[in-house]
């Protein structure tokens, strides 16, 4: 019995130990959200009126790029018909805002005239690919969402990044054309986008149409290029070599970098935003504010600690220690799951999460309550410390379990049904209570039953009743 005990205490209290240092050691540490380590807040307002069904999609078509760009803990809301996307600690704003603000609205368009300075680039070649089909190389970008209908019909004057002009004809088509398995790789030194292209009327027989006529460079296309035109602005536009497509995929070139490859990839990857928005605000949130609040709640929080170990040493005497140390261990566990979490899967520390983490220090408290009175009336009836101990600890756990169980329904409800700063409480409320049932069983249990078989703590008034030794 005593080596089961012994053993429990090790294994809870190294296991914590370890799992700490690890952390530490590895440089992790809880991510902060928005309100406590800024970061930036936008707000995009609809262009035109959007359905609800489109605005609906938008907003999560928008959440997927955002995760993609590894932002930890987005906060994405729908206030009206604008959309709200608070972005915690994000260091390149302007990255941010091109991957979230950008449509993803691809048209393939021919050039009618090149401005200077002369338009160099990259040329459609043709290569056996991997799988045995031919993969077209051409110089520009790709969607897989597209839009419907195609896109402008009249003829315009474009530029791309570099300020180049390009006379353009109406859409062809759209990115519609291309299939959602967009990649950003290395080739020949360089980074590219490849993806492939539908097969049928709605993929190579509409690049096939439009390529023929570069090809030929007849009226429509006597440049022999196509423009890669996205939300306004030429990518590129390469010269066609090959009339018919018979295959493959196409691989998208532009001198771009790793970081616009990516973001390109991930833009054509999640499709086309349905609803086309305006950046109404930009701001800068400074984390001051959250920061004080934070200072003044853990102040709070601590202080009622405080005052709860007081009432605690007055009434429970000497088994206080064990509220402590099962505290420090308790907060150690937390720690390191919310650092893990954090590495893993992007969770950050919210305002109303430290909420949630110093309620359920009340949660743990009561668990410790439950435990101390049982013992107490175990003791009242005559039993030693050691005989009360264990027989206590039993028949409070049951009471713990459906406590513990009662708190984390009821922060799982939250969590489903709610968004925002109240399911960020919702969630740590729920993780501490589930900690609190394993520090309950793997520290609480052993601690107090070996104290009760030592003599100091099982042959006195431990909890203010007499006892005789064990």
């Amino acid at each position: 019995m005593v080596r089961r005990l012994v053993t429990s205490l090790v294994v809870t209290i190294g296991g914590v130990a370890m799992l700490l240092g690890a952390n530490i050691a590895s440089g992790n540490s809880p991510a902060l959200g928005l309100d406590l380590q800024g970061g930036a807040s936008v707000t995009l307002q609809p262009a035109e009126d959007a359905d609800p069904a489109a605005l609906e999609v938008a907003v999560d078509i928008i959440r997927e790029r955002v995760d993609s760009i590894g932002v930890a803990e987005p906060e994405i809301l729908v206030q009206g018909n604008t959309v709200v996307i608070n972005l915690p600690g994000i260091s390149d704003q302007q990255r941010a805002l091109d991957v979230i603000g950008r449509q993803g609205e691809l048209l393939l368009r021919p050039v009618l005239q090149a401005g200077a300075p002369p338009v160099e680039g990259p040329v459609t070649t043709e290569a056996p690919s991997s799988s045995g089909e031919t993969s077209t190389t051409v110089g520009s970008t790709g969607d897989g969402g597209g839009a419907e209908p195609v896109g402008p019909t009249d003829t315009e004057v474009l530029v791309d990044k570099a300020g180049i002009s390009y006379v353009v004809g109406p859409a062809a088509m759209s990115g519609n054309v291309f299939e959602n398995d967009a990649v950003a790789e290395v080739s020949g030194g360089s980074w590219s986008v490849s993806v492939s292209l539908r097969s049928g009327d709605a993929g190579e027989v509409l690049w096939n149409g439009l390529a023929t006529k570069c090809f030929n460079r007849d009226a429509e296309c006597p440049t022999g290029q196509i423009a890669m035109v996205l939300d306004g602005e030429v990518i590129s536009a390469p010269v066609v070599q090959v009339a018919v497509f018979t295959g493959g995929t196409v691989q998208i070139t532009g001198e771009f970098t790793e970081t616009e490859a990516r973001d390109l990839a991930r833009i054509l990857e999640f499709g086309a935003v349905p609803v086309k928005f305006e950046v109404a605000s930009v701001q800068s949130v400074s984390p001051s504010l959250g920061t004080d609040s934070l200072r003044a709640a853990l102040f709070a929080g601590g202080l009622g600690v405080l005052l709860v170990l007081c009432f605690f040493l007055l009434y429970y005497r000497l088994l206080t220690l064990v509220v402590v140390f099962g505290l420090v261990i308790s907060g150690s566990l937390l720690w390191s799951v919310i650092s893990l979490l954090s590495r893993s899967n992007g969770l950050a520390l919210t305002l109303a999460g430290a909420a949630g983490i110093i309620v359920s220090v009340g949660v743990t408290v009561d668990s410790y309550v439950v435990f101390f009175e049982r013992l107490k009336d175990e003791l009242q009836g005559g039993r030693t410390m050691r005989g009360a101990a264990e027989r206590s600890f039993n028949s409070a756990f049951r009471t713990i379990l459906v406590a513990d169980a009662v708190s984390f329904l009821g922060a799982l409800v939250l969590w489903w049904l709610t968004v925002g700063a109240v399911r960020g409480f919702a969630f740590f409320l729920g993780l501490s209570t589930m900690l609190d049932v394993l520090i309950a069983w793997g520290f609480t249990r052993p601690a107090v039953l070996l104290l009760a078989r030592t003599k100091r703590f099982g042959g006195r008034r431990v909890l203010g009743v007499a006892t005789e030794g064990a």
